[in-house]
């Protein structure tokens, strides 16, 4: 049921432990579970889709119904991307050898084509066979055919599981959300097994306490808690809306807050035990180059330089023939197993890049990338399931449109108008592209419609008044934790995390991203460009203005009907 996210704000697979745990169990006890069980009443209720429900709360709040479209409307732009890419790499994992295992010969095949030697195969795979990304932002490019048939593909597989309706995805989530678990087992016991996992693994569980004192790990936490269980995109009111009035949505709420979780840790350790693996073979792999620079350099004795007495033979070559080290040291790589930790968990293209590059080095490496990438896709489709179903539920819902239009029509009007706006993405410069929507279409805009929500419920509904409608459906009385958390913990902590977010984003200044520059094989920060801009701040304005506009217009529309109605004097 929720919004299993693959993408999330730093990484597909974020860092949940460590100094992680901490911020993100006390936001999934203080904000995530209780505006779940929130949303599922609300929906349950109400039995109707976003915009339904909160207009039927209140009149003057149609609009946080509309934020939440806008939102889920925005993030299925972009997001099936994820899945394009996703098929795209899954296509190419039955060839042997893996396409990005190694790097291409240049145009004289006298040597790997400059670029890659620069980066590595997996970057050049992923910056240019499959992105062809342009040097900024700037550079708009051309659409790249072979994604954007991917894409299209990716939308098909959409279409097809929602053709019938809302109600009709339900045995297709169960396959994608079930399946994902087969392949995490498989990869737990293959990890597991692998050189150097367990460097993974400390670095997982090793705690850095001073990142309880920065706020970016509480707002990553909430962020990760927050698309994780789909809050505030309108998806858990359409699929509740949809319960028998009976139902106990409480616990509902409670046991997918603590099964989701509990994945997030279990894919983490999956994830990082991987990640070990990659991290030591680089290392080790660093550290034979060195070995082997400096046992040819000084003649020394085969097998006499090892990872043990490096560093002591290091410091004896400097002092005992500084000349000849000085010539040696500027080829001399410095090798660090906590660097190669910690790039393993940053990047937007870790899950194409780092991950591909630990599978080219296991065993049958055309299996484990299969087996990768096709849970990745199952993952992706759940997700966009559930971002589909927030859009469709209240068109279906308006009587307007579906008098005039049946079900499998606006599905496919709806999957047509993303696909075609998602060719954007598959431009030279749709990287960029997909990072501004990745970064600034959601985070902002559902920190305020939850709390729009939490307030909807307790102070303009009632929180008496919808506690009472709760025992008359359950026949259960809401308890003091619930009361606690609506009323007054979780709406404050929103706001202090909007108030943390905004002045974040203040003290950095000018916004930033990163752009490949293939002259030197690696990513280089620019600033945006004013057109960009402007598209970051249409995309926070789009959702966030539909609360305060729906407001108003209900406004007007009761004040001139009243004026119609008045007496003629």
């Amino acid at each position: 049921m929720g919004n299993v996210s693959t993408v999330p704000k730093e990484s597909p697979l974020r860092r949940v432990l460590g100094s992680f745990l901490v911020p993100y169990i006390i936001m999934l006890v203080v904000e995530g579970m209780p505006l779940l069980y929130l949303e599922l009443a609300v929906g349950q209720r109400m039995r109707q889709g976003s915009i339904g429900a909160w207009r039927t709360v209140s009149p003057y709040l149609s609009g946080v119904g509309v934020a939440s479209v806008v939102v889920s409307f925005f993030l299925c732009m972009y997001y099936n991307v994820v899945n394009a890419w996703a098929f795209w790499y899954l296509f190419h994992s039955f060839q042997d050898p893996l396409p990005w295992s190694v790097c291409p010969l240049n145009g004289n095949r006298t040597g790997y084509i400059e670029e890659c030697e620069k980066a590595s195969s997996t970057q050049y795979f992923w910056y240019r066979k499959t992105l062809n990304i342009s040097p900024s932002i700037q550079e708009s490019g051309a659409v790249q055919w072979e994604p954007a048939l991917c894409l299209i593909l990716a939308w098909l597989v959409v279409y097809l599981c929602i053709l019938r309706g809302t109600e009709s995805t339900g045995r297709v989530v169960y396959f994608t959300a079930l399946l994902p678990y087969c392949v995490l087992i498989i990869y737990l016991v293959r990890g597991l097994t692998l050189h150097g996992a367990t460097n993974g693994l400390a670095y997982m569980f090793t705690p850095k306490m001073e990142q309880l004192a920065n706020p970016k790990a509480w707002i990553n936490a909430a962020t990760q808690i927050f698309f994780s269980l789909g809050l505030g995109f309108g998806s858990l009111i359409a699929f509740a809306s949809y319960n028998e009035p009976s139902n106990n949505c409480q616990k509902h709420a409670i046991i997918v807050s603590i099964i989701n979780s509990s994945t997030s840790i279990f894919a983490s350790i999956v994830t990082f035990s991987i990640y070990g693996f990659k991290a030591t073979f680089n290392y080790e792999s660093c550290l034979n180059k060195v070995i082997l620079l400096l046992t040819n350099s000084f003649d020394l004795e085969d097998g006499f330089l090892t990872a043990n007495n490096l560093e002591q033979v290091k410091d004896y070559l400097a002092s005992a023939y500084p000349s000849k080290y000085s010539e040696v040291f500027p080829q001399i790589k410095n090798c660090s197993l906590e660097t190669e930790l910690e790039t393993a968990v940053q990047g937007t293209g870790l899950a194409f890049i780092v991950y591909t590059e630990a599978i080219k080095n296991m065993e049958v490496s055309q299996l484990w990338s299969v087996l990768y990438f096709f849970m990745l896709l199952l993952l992706g489709i759940g997700s966009m399931l559930g971002n589909t179903a927030a859009i469709l539920t209240p068109l279906t819902d308006s009587k307007v449109i579906s008098s005039y239009l049946p079900k499998e029509a606006i599905s496919g009007l709806v999957c047509l108008a993303n696909c075609a706006i998602g060719m954007l993405f598959t431009m030279e410069a749709g990287s960029y592209w997909f990072d501004i929507f990745n970064d600034y279409a959601a985070t902002l805009s559902l920190l305020l419609i939850v709390l729009a929500e939490t307030v909807a419920v307790c102070y303009l509904y009632g929180l008496s008044r919808f506690e009472s409608d709760l025992k008359a459906m359950t026949g259960r009385a809401l308890n003091w934790y619930w009361k606690a958390m609506w009323g007054g913990v979780s709406p404050l902590l929103i706001i202090s995390l909007f108030i943390f977010y905004l002045s974040d984003y203040i003290s950095t200044g000018t916004l930033r991203y990163q752009a490949w520059d293939a002259a030197q094989g690696q990513l280089v920060t620019k600033d945006y460009p004013p057109h960009a801009l402007a598209v970051i701040g249409l995309l926070v304005a789009a959702s966030t203005m539909c609360i305060p506009l729906g407001a108003l217009g209900t406004l007007i529309t009761r004040r001139l009907k009243r004026g119609d109605t008045a007496p003629v004097a």
